[in-house]
């Protein structure tokens, strides 16, 4: 396998259509964002408390969704 650094990955990319540059382009991207870390997660002196927002989110909406209606809407899926 050849060594993986830039002038590999330049080649490589040389060798591609355009429409496929966009895919690429696309999942480096994705790369660069996944090792980011979300704007949405509170923390406080290197703590997350990105777990007890989703939790106290799904508390509140527990109350829309643990419904008879619910529960018939989705009973066909």
């Amino acid at each position: 396998m050849e060594t993986v650094n830039i002038p590999s990955i330049t080649r490589r990319l040389r060798q591609l259509p355009a429409e496929k540059l966009v895919e690429v382009y696309d999942f480096v991207n994705f790369l660069i964002e996944r090792g980011k870390k979300p704007s949405y997660v509170l923390s406080e002196e290197g703590e997350s408390y990105l777990l007890d927002t989703m939790i106290a989110s799904e508390m509140v909406l527990q109350q829309d969704w643990d419904t008879p209606e619910e529960d018939k809407a989705w009973a066909n899926l």
